[in-house]
C-alpha cells in the first residue's frame, strides 16, 4: 500500500473545506488545520462532516475515498473517486470464479474456517474447541453458501456466549444486536467493525478486484460492497472481540464512554475518541511475516490478503484467508 500517504480520522464533527492543494479542516470553536493532500490516503469519518463540492472534487482528484460512519457506528456510506483500478480481465475473471460453486465454494469455506480460526484464537479455544469441531463437520457437509453461512452464525453464538464470559456484567453482549446495538459491549463490536469494513473497502479499491462480486456473501447486492463482508470476516476478531476483551481487561472502557437509553446504546464523543485510538494503534501494531520475511503492520495484512484474492482471480492460485499465525 502507499507508505507515504496515511488514514486520517475524524472524532468531533467538522467541516472540510478546499484551500488551494491542501484540505482545510473546521472545528467550532477552534482555529483550522490543514492536510497536505499528498498525505493523505483515506479519510474515516466517525462525527459528522460537511464537504462542498470543491472539496469533492479535490478528493476524486487525488482519488482519496472517505468513509462516513454513522450514528450508531455502522457504516453509512463512502465518497468513492470516479477513477478505479478495477481491471475488466480480473473483474471477469473474479465473476467466472464466484458465480460457480465448484471455485467459489471453496474460498466461501476458507473463509468461514480460517474466520472461526481467529474467533477461537481471540477468545478461548479451549472452550471453543468443541463448537470448532462441529462448525469443520457442517462446513465439509455445506453444499451452498447459505448452509455455511449458518453454521457460522451457529458458531459466533456459542463464541458470543463465551466472550461474555470474559467481560464484566455491563460489558456483556447477551447476543449480538444492531442498529441499534442493544448494551454497551454491542455498540463497541458495531464500532470496530465499522471501522475495519471501511479499511478494507479502502485497501480493495487499491486492488483491480471489484468490491461488488463476492465469494461468501451474495453479490452486487443493494447498497454493499460485499467483497469488502468477505474479507472483513477474518479480520474483525483481531479488531473487534480482542480490542474489547482488552479495553474490559484493562478497564479502559467506563459507563461514562457510552450513552445508553432505553434498549439502545451508543459510544459517547469520548468513547468513539478511545475507540478510534485504540483501533489505530492496533493497525499500526507489526509483526514478522512469514513468508515476506519483514514486518508488516496489520493495517498491511488487510492490503496482502486483498492481493492474495487478486491473484486467485488472475491466476487461479489457491486463496489462503488471513489466519493469525503468532
Amino acid at each position: 500500500m502507499p507508505a507515504t500517504s496515511r488514514t486520517y480520522w475524524l472524532t468531533t464533527p467538522c467541516r472540510l473545506r478546499r484551500q488551494d492543494d491542501s484540505i482545510r479542516v473546521e472545528r467550532d470553536g477552534h482555529p483550522p488545520t490543514f492536510l497536505p493532500i499528498e498525505d493523505v490516503r483515506d479519510i474515516i469519518a466517525a462525527a459528522e462532516v460537511d464537504l462542498n463540492t470543491s472539496m469533492m472534487s479535490l478528493l476524486n482528484k487525488h482519488r482519496i475515498q472517505i468513509h462516513i460512519l454513522g450514528y450508531y457506528g455502522d457504516y453509512a456510506g463512502s465518497f468513492l473517486p470516479a477513477e478505479t483500478a478495477v481491471s475488466g480481465t480480473v473483474a471477469l475473471n473474479q465473476m467466472r470464479l464466484a458465480s460457480d460453486d465448484e471455485h467459489a465454494l471453496p474460498i466461501a469455506r476458507a473463509l468461514i474456517d480460517n474466520a472461526a480460526f481467529n474467533i477461537r484464537w481471540v477468545i478461548d479455544r479451549k472452550l471453543l474447541t468443541r463448537s470448532y469441531g462441529v462448525l469443520k463437520e457442517s462446513i465439509a457437509e455445506a453444499t451452498t453458501r447459505e448452509q455455511l453461512m449458518a453454521a457460522e452464525g451457529n458458531f459466533r453464538r456459542s463464541a458470543w456466549e463465551v466472550l461474555d464470559t470474559r467481560l464484566p456484567d455491563w460489558l456483556q453482549l447477551d447476543g449480538r444486536s444492531r442498529r441499534p446495538p442493544r448494551n454497551a459491549g454491542n455498540a463497541v463490536i458495531s464500532y470496530i467493525n465499522g471501522i475495519l469494513y471501511a479499511r478494507i473497502l479502502s485497501a480493495l479499491r487499491l486492488t483491480p478486484l471489484h468490491t461488488g462480486i463476492a465469494f461468501l456473501h451474495a453479490t452486487m447486492q443493494r447498497h454493499r460492497h460485499s467483497l469488502a463482508l468477505d474479507l472483513a470476516e477474518v479480520f474483525k476478531p483481531l479488531f473487534a472481540e480482542r480490542i474489547l476483551i482488552r479495553l474490559a481487561n484493562r478497564r479502559q472502557l467506563k459507563p461514562q464512554h457510552f450513552d445508553i437509553n432505553t434498549n439502545q446504546a451508543m459510544l459517547s464523543e469520548s468513547g468513539r475518541k478511545l475507540i478510534v485510538q485504540t483501533v489505530r494503534d492496533d493497525l499500526a501494531e507489526t509483526v514478522k511475516h512469514r513468508t515476506l520475511g519483514r514486518n508488516v503492520s496489520y493495517d498491511e495484512l488487510i492490503y496482502l490478503d486483498a492481493l492474495a484474492l487478486t491473484r486467485t482471480c488472475l491466476e487461479g492460485s489457491t486463496y489462503t484467508p488471513f489466519r493469525v499465525w503468532w
